[in-house]
C-alpha cells in the first residue's frame, strides 16, 4: 500500500538578528497609526495606565476574557512576540511579565498558580504591537474566549515558553557564529 500522506513540517521560527519594527505587512504603516503606541505613550488620554515605566506600560484589555485582563506593552513599536531575536529581548519578555505580575499584586490577586501570561502568535493578533496579555483568574476565564488563551498552541504561547524559545533559538544562532568563526580562522 502506498504511503500517500503528505510530510508533516517541523515547527521552526526563523529569527532575524535585526529587529523588526515597523509592521511588515504593510509599508503605509507608522508609529502614529497604532493604537497601543498612541497609549503607551500619552496620545490616547482615555485609557487608564495602571503601571508605566521608560519602557512600559500596563492597562486593561478593553474586551476582557477575564475578572483581571491586562496588557503590557512596549512604548516601542515591536510588531509582534515573532520579531523578538536578541539577549535583550528575552530579558524584556521577563520585565513584560514582571510588571504583569505587579498589577496583579496591586489589585490584590494572590494565586499565582491561577493566573496566564502571554503572547499571541502571528497571524492571530489583533493589533500589530508587541503586548503580553495578563489573565488572572484562569480559571476564570470565559467559555467563548478560552480558545484565545490555550497556552502551547499555534495561537498563544505562554511567557516562559516565549523566553525559552528565544534562548534556544539564541544558542543557535550562537552556535552557528561560532562554527563561521571556526571555519574562517581554519
Amino acid at each position: 500500500m502506498e504511503d500517500d500522506s503528505i510530510p508533516v513540517q517541523q515547527d521552526t521560527i526563523v529569527y532575524s538578528e535585526q529587529q523588526h519594527t515597523d509592521y511588515d505587512e504593510n509599508d503605509d504603516f507608522n508609529d502614529d497609526d497604532c493604537v497601543f503606541c498612541m497609549i503607551a505613550n500619552g496620545i490616547n488620554e482615555s485609557t487608564e495606565i495602571l503601571k508605566k515605566d521608560a519602557e512600559l506600560v500596563c492597562f486593561r484589555d478593553i474586551i476582557p476574557a477575564a475578572p483581571h485582563h491586562y496588557l503590557v506593552v512596549t512604548r516601542l513599536h515591536i510588531v509582534s512576540c515573532r520579531s523578538l531575536c536578541t539577549e535583550e529581548h528575552v530579558d524584556l519578555v521577563e520585565r513584560m511579565a514582571e510588571m504583569g505580575r505587579c498589577v496583579l499584586k496591586d489589585n490584590n490577586v494572590t494565586d499565582p498558580k491561577d493566573v496566564r501570561m502571554g503572547f499571541h502568535w502571528p497571524p492571530y493578533i489583533s493589533i500589530p504591537h508587541l503586548h503580553l496579555h495578563v489573565l488572572a483568574p484562569a480559571s476564570q476565564i470565559s467559555e467563548h474566549m478560552a480558545h484565545k488563551y490555550l497556552p502551547c498552541t499555534d495561537r498563544f504561547t505562554t511567557e516562559d515558553c516565549l523566553r525559552a524559545r528565544l534562548k534556544s533559538a539564541l544558542g543557535v544562532v550562537q552556535q552557528r557564529r561560532t562554527y563561521q568563526i571556526q571555519y574562517c580562522c581554519c
